[in-house]
């Protein structure tokens, strides 16, 4: 239930008529309504946030309604499910009620009967035992690293204060800020996300704070920044490392005094926001060096909170398999397949530097490329050890440096060649090479290495 007492509901179907009618319904009753059309976008919201309540029809283009409840009982136990069938579909609701379903209606539907249907089953979601472990936000696990990650998440939404992130790339930083969003009392107001990285240095300040009329070429008319977006909502600045110092002093004011002027306009602007920062590197190192200003660092660092990398909770690595197994399954229209015990004992054993950004990749690729339903150490070994071996391999026309080469020479050949064997995705090079995406993109027009091809 939302914190100001309503109800909500996601409801899902393909026909836009019968998504338009349910929803006007449940509004007309008071509830707090999101619609998808598809399998793949209901699994999307569900990542994103928990509803007390999916209403979803069986039969789909992109799957079915049973997908659905699946992905509802794995990522919110506590949320309650109707499928809506068509009647010779009534077997398979039927069958789903068995795997977690707690009621079917079969179409056309009665409205009066949808809402006593959703009373009932509500009442009965309510009354099923409480797992502490369930996951929650789109973060699966139940490890106890991960478990006090997100209990201290939890206290910290109760709160107005504003919260740094510390945690390796590829752990969910993004997630855990999205989950204290949607836990706090500003859970219906905007969350506007900005990747400090992404952002070209000399546009960052018009993205964040907004520009006037005439304020740099080609600003033919005033825009509002992030930070406006937000007002009342929650921004999240990810990868705050990357905010050039310049911009600092103007970005610790917005977040002391909630004001800011827009570029190139001298009307303060007054907002009402919370701040959430993420990194993948320690601010208080970066301070130490000068990168950093250390007065924005302890304004950002209110409430530290961090989310333990993927090495030190494996015992949530098969859940995590059968989660991303489930997801991949569905999107590819497939069944989904069976994880055997020696495949996750495989999937255990790594390292996982890229953490369950990388999990999540390699299921991916497993799911799509496997000819079989039954997953084992076999298909690991194909996939994981293939990848391995075309990672490690240095292209053929890579040379190789000796003692007196200039700095600058050997630069440009490292990055060129962690470039190459990355198939050109700045984003996995970067984390290879410990910099910044950024101080990447720098590298490659100063060496005037070949344009981008991928992230």
């Amino acid at each position: 239930m939302t914190s100001d007492g309503m109800s909500s509901v996601m409801v899902v179907d393909d026909e836009p008529g019968i998504r338009t009618a349910l929803r006007a319904n449940f509004l007309r009753h008071g509830w707090q309504v999101e619609t998808a059309s598809s399998v793949r976008e209901a699994v999307s919201q569900l990542e994103g946030r928990a509803f007390d309540l999916v209403v979803t029809d069986i039969r789909m283009q992109d799957g079915t309604g049973i997908d659905v409840m699946r992905s509802t009982r794995l990522l919110s136990p506590g949320t309650a499910v109707i499928l809506l069938t068509a009647y010779g579909s009534v077997p398979d609701a039927v069958s789903a009620m068995r795997d977690g379903a707690l009621d079917y209606l079969t179409k056309p539907i009665s409205f009066d009967q949808l809402q006593a249907t959703a009373a009932k089953v509500m009442h009965r979601a309510r009354q099923m035992p409480a797992d502490d472990h369930a996951p929650v936000g789109g973060i699966i696990g139940r490890s106890p690293l991960l478990q006090r990650a997100i209990q201290r998440a939890r206290a910290a939404a109760s709160t107005s204060a504003d919260v740094l992130i510390e945690a390796e790339s590829g752990t969910g930083k993004e997630l855990l800020a999205r989950f204290i969003h949607d836990s706090s009392d500003r859970s219906r107001k905007p969350f506007v996300a900005v990747n400090c990285a992404a952002v070209p240095e000399a546009l960052l300040e018009s993205e964040l704070f907004g520009h006037g009329r005439g304020a740099f070429t080609g600003a033919v008319a005033s825009k509002a920044g992030k930070f406006e977006l937000a007002d009342g909502g929650t921004i999240l600045l990810d990868e705050i490392g990357e905010m050039p110092l310049h911009l600092q002093p103007k970005l610790l004011r917005a977040l002391q005094e909630r004001e800011f002027e827009r570029l190139g306009e001298a009307r303060s602007v007054h907002v009402d926001i919370r701040v959430i920062a993420t990194t993948n590197v320690s601010l208080s190192s970066m301070v130490e060096r000068g990168q950093f200003r250390g007065d924005l660092y302890y304004r950002l660092n209110v409430i530290p909170l961090s989310l333990p990398p993927l090495r030190d909770r494996r015992e949530d690595i098969p859940l995590l398999a059968r989660y991303f197994a489930e997801k991949h399954a569905a999107q590819s229209q497939s069944k989904v397949p069976r994880l055997h015990a020696e495949f996750l004992d495989r999937l255990e054993a790594q390292a996982w530097p890229g953490n369950v950004r990388e999990l999540a990749n390699f299921m991916r690729r497993v799911v799509t490329l496997s000819c079989t339903q039954d997953i084992d150490a076999d298909c690991f070994d194909v996939e994981f050890q293939g990848a391995r071996q075309v990672t490690r391999t240095p292209p053929r026309h890579s040379p190789t440096t000796c003692a007196g080469t200039p700095i600058r020479q050997v630069e440009r050949q490292h990055v060129e060649s962690t470039l190459a064997l990355t198939d050109g995705n700045r984003t996995h090079a970067a984390e290879m090479l410990g910099i910044s995406l950024r101080t990447l993109r720098n590298r490659i027009r100063e060496y005037g290495l070949p344009p981008r091809r991928t992230a």
